[in-house]
């Protein structure tokens, strides 16, 4: 059974997000992915990342998303366009404010996939 995680955005948007377990092996497209952490029943987003290659970029910072933020799982949305992944992206971090991410900018997936701005 596939498990999925319903993120909203600051402008109302949800956006639909599936484990990483489901999309094995992970997949080499571009994407949007989250590292959650749990309380109780309630996902809280650690850190939201973009990326052109999901397969490239998903476990780069895990292990920091683990250690020093408690991540227990990572979720991801497949997107194809980089415009609608940068502005899916903005959305969620606007609404969420994750940990890891440092001014709304990625610590990871922008840097990670040689982009240097938006």
């Amino acid at each position: 059974m596939t498990r999925h995680l319903d993120l909203p955005g600051q402008s109302g948007t949800t956006y639909r997000y599936k484990t990483l377990d489901d999309l094995r092996p992970v997949p080499p497209g571009g994407a949007n992915f989250v590292y959650v952490k749990w309380d109780k029943d309630t996902a809280v987003i650690v850190y939201a990342g973009e990326t052109d290659s999901l397969h490239r970029s998903v476990f780069e910072t895990w292990g920091d998303a683990q250690k020093g933020f408690g991540a227990t799982e990572i979720f991801a949305r497949l997107n194809i366009t980089g415009v609608v992944r940068r502005s899916e992206h903005e959305d969620i971090v606007a609404h969420h404010h994750p940990a890891m991410n440092v001014g709304g900018e990625p610590t990871a997936g922008r840097r990670k996939t040689g982009r240097t701005g938006a």
